[in-house]
């Protein structure tokens, strides 16, 4: 039976395709987006995460840690030495106050699978299933097409919510397996996609565009910030791209700071990444009818 890594299981979900769903959220993910809300999402292996203002200093973590690698602070909290840390965990299990979480275990097929049966009764009455997200859940290879063919074959509706970069073949393999696709579309432009997510867009454009060639239903999405990705000649290009197949909605979801906590957690510098106010969320939805794009904000 195959494994792999997970970070988190989110059940009663209404925000991951129609009805109520468990969302599974794999970890790893090979684009690296300047706007990630998730940081410890990226990383293909377990990570610590500290929550300093948590902390209540009591010292047990120093205890256990078999680096050294827990530092007394000038304000009695307890700090991590990222040189000497090796996120072995051992610090969170003592943690009183879950100032020191892991994110990410190894879980097999079954064990997820036992989690998201859980809510079979919710699913049928609302028309909801379970969605596969990151990360990028097809960075999960077996383990993750393992997954949807358990999912389908036991009748469950399925969503894959996919930022597009995964080899053709696997995608291909999903195609005939999921539901629904959530695509994110973040750039037309292949040096601007690589500037923004360390990829070009040449592989993501081709399993879009073989999404939308099938009979599996797609939203695409599109993570939407100022000055980055909003601009007349990138809309312009959705537009047309999108027309070749009839389309034209399109769902944004506007760049927020929920994950800052997390980016400090990490030990990493947020982003400074614009955010748009109500004033300059209007304007964008004139600009998105203007090339002929109907615009929903999720």
């Amino acid at each position: 039976m195959s494994q792999g890594m997970i970070y988190n299981i989110q059940r009663m979900s209404v925000q991951d395709g129609p009805g109520l769903r468990t969302t599974v959220f794999l970890k790893g993910c090979p684009l690296r987006c300047l706007w990630c809300s998730n940081p410890e999402s990226q990383q293909f292996t377990p990570q610590m995460l500290l929550f300093d203002n948590l902390c209540v200093s009591c010292g047990a973590c120093m205890q256990v840690c078999p680096n050294g690698a827990v530092v007394p602070l000038e304000n009695g909290k307890m700090g991590r030495d990222t040189e000497k840390c090796t996120h072995c965990g051992a610090c969170t299990e003592v943690c009183p106050n879950k100032a020191r979480v892991m994110s990410g275990r190894i879980m097999t097929v079954e064990e997820v699978m036992e989690v998201v049966r859980k809510d079979w009764l919710f699913y049928e009455n609302s028309g909801g299933g379970v969605t596969f997200g990151g990360g990028e859940p097809t960075a999960g290879g077996q383990f993750f097409l393992d997954l949807v063919q358990t999912a389908h074959d036991e009748g469950l509706h399925v969503t894959v919510d996919t930022c597009g970069f995964c080899p053709e073949d696997r995608f291909d393999k999903t195609i005939g397996l999921a539901d629904l696709f959530l695509f994110d579309c973040k750039h037309m432009d292949p040096e601007q996609h690589k500037k923004l997510t360390g990829q070009d867009n040449a592989l993501i454009l081709r399993n879009l565009e073989a999404a939308l060639s099938s009979s599996t239903e797609v939203r695409v999405r599109m993570p939407l910030m100022p000055g980055l990705n909003d601009s007349n000649e990138n809309l312009a290009a959705m537009a047309a791209f999108l027309g070749r197949f009839g389309r034209k909605q399109v769902e944004i979801m506007p760049c927020h700071a929920f994950g800052k906590s997390k980016y400090a957690a990490l030990g990493k510098p947020y982003p400074d990444v614009q955010q748009y106010t109500p004033e300059g969320l209007k304007a964008a939805e004139e600009r998105f009818a203007r090339h002929g794009l109907v615009l929903v904000i999720v």
